[in-house]
């Protein structure tokens, strides 16, 4: 599997509603793409839930580079360039994954980033990993590593933002969720 995020910034007196509709026109164009487990439709609103910029950033997890070359090759990806230019599209792969089918029931996702320390061995790390991340209770989530950047990103699937108090992260709505 691998990991793709592009995060388009967005000017601080955007109006998140041009996203909002455009995913609601658009959303559905990707629900059951080729080797597509999920794409989330993220946002972040500057002065919501504590960010402090505009943005939109969707988040795909592939089950293959398959789909993701149809999606940056076929066209598809046009769309992105057409409306906001050229975009680093961020790879990683994923280390745990605990997502279900019911991450299309969640409002929120709140990411936490972390650094890979250089170290002796990595033997065990996706175990150290998983028991070094904040712990929240029945919830789904994903850890995805960057190797030429040794750093990870874990993504909780939350409705409940009181689950993610006291935790540094960011909170991103999440407006539609297509999968496989």
């Amino acid at each position: 599997m691998i990991a793709s995020q592009y995060k388009i910034t967005l000017p601080s007196d955007y109006s998140m509603d041009i996203i909002r509709e455009r995913v609601r026109e658009n959303g559905y164009k990707t629900d059951g793409f080729e080797e597509l487990k999920f794409k989330l439709y993220l946002i972040t609103e500057k002065g919501v839930h504590n960010n402090v910029q505009n943005s939109y950033c969707p988040l795909y997890l592939w089950k293959g580079s398959n789909g993701l070359n149809k999606f940056l090759f076929s066209g598809y990806y046009d769309n992105i360039l057409n409306s906001f230019g050229w975009q680093k599209v961020n790879i990683g792969i994923p280390l745990i994954d605990t997502t279900t089918d019911k991450i299309k029931d969640h409002r929120y996702l709140f990411q936490v980033k972390g650094e890979i320390q250089p170290q002796e061995r990595l033997n065990d790390f996706g175990d150290r990993i998983g028991e070094s991340l904040p712990s929240i209770p029945n919830t789904e989530y994903i850890v995805i590593y960057n190797p030429d950047k040794w750093k990870y990103e874990a993504f909780y699937f939350l409705n409940d933002l009181n689950k993610a108090n006291g935790i540094a992260g960011v909170i991103y709505q999440i407006l539609h969720v297509s999968q496989e």
